[in-house]
């Protein structure tokens, strides 16, 4: 398919985070100003596994990113291409002009000034305002974000959520990190106790943030939102198995969400996840995680 007059936003924008939040409004601004059409052109996984062969686990799914960048950053289409030897061996050149701007109709491209492209990595921001100043059509080079002197980067924001530093994360990010998938059918243990929940699975490639408690909002397939306890873990109390789950416990909801899609969005990290003697024990501390969600958000909302 080809595209004509569309401001193009380049990047792998995983996180969705202040940095590319930047780089995507500029690209929106261009858009309005010249009576184009705004487009992100990203890559179905990260250039960096298929170069290095190396996993890297992301922050968001390819559904969570597109999410974000829609509801957020108010950029409507977004153009996913397989990243694969083809596309790795491609000269940078070759890239911005047959690509870009022959398929995808570019009259104006925004990057960030960290952006490498092309076979080799060799093609540069500096290269590419360089080419496109040569062709005719507009370029922006958007400076790195910083936060108390860090850098904002998608790199940090995986290791905090590693390191089960939600709050910081979220600034970095500048909105929950969040997590959409649809409700699978679990092992009912809650709906035991009387504490029904959903249950999700991370997707593929998806980090795990540190295994824990949180406070969460939830959205649901009819546009109305909750507040939940939600444990990313195992289970130890009521599991053997070590298969992670992303269990939520939805407060003033009652409904079958089994096949729904769900978003999670991640507010305050509450406690660790711990073994309990007994399924009465887990109850009591699932009461009083609940009010600690309550409380978060009446001071949070």
């Amino acid at each position: 398919m080809s595209y004509t007059n569309t401001v193009l936003a380049l990047g792998f924008f995983d996180g969705v985070h202040l940095g590319h939040a930047a780089l995507l409004r500029r690209a929106a601004q261009v858009a309005a100003a010249r009576g184009a059409t705004p487009m992100v052109f990203t890559f179905d996984r990260s250039p960096r596994e298929v170069v290095t062969g190396q996993p890297c686990p992301l922050i968001n799914s390819p559904l969570d990113r597109a999410d974000l960048i829609r509801r957020l950053c108010g950029i409507q289409q977004i153009r996913s291409v397989p990243f694969d030897e083809a596309m790795m061996r491609t000269p940078w050149q070759d890239y911005v002009q047959d690509l870009l701007i022959g398929r995808l109709g570019a009259i104006h491209l925004v990057v960030g000034e960290d952006h490498r492209f092309g076979y080799g990595n060799e093609g540069t921001a500096t290269l590419l305002a360089g080419l496109c100043e040569w062709l005719g059509i507009g370029c922006d080079i958007i400076p790195q974000v910083q936060l108390d002197g860090v850098t904002v980067s998608s790199t940090y924001i995986r290791r905090l959520l590693e390191l089960g530093q939600l709050q910081r994360a979220n600034t970095f990010l500048g909105h929950p990190h969040q997590l959409s998938q649809v409700v699978r059918h679990g092992r009912r243990i809650g709906h035991t106790i009387g504490v029904p929940t959903v249950n999700l699975t991370l997707p593929p490639h998806v980090l795990e943030p540190a295994h824990g408690v949180y406070a969460a909002q939830v959205a649901l397939p009819g546009g109305q939102t909750c507040m939940a306890v939600t444990n990313i873990g195992t289970r130890p109390t009521v599991n053997q198995g070590r298969d992670v789950t992303v269990e939520s416990y939805l407060l003033d909801f009652d409904g079958d969400l089994y096949g729904q899609q769900i978003r999670v969005m991640f507010c305050q990290r509450l406690r660790d996840e711990i073994r309990f003697d007994s399924l009465e024990a887990l109850k009591a501390q699932i009461t009083a995680d609940a009010q600690a969600t309550r409380d978060y958000f009446a001071a949070h909302p």
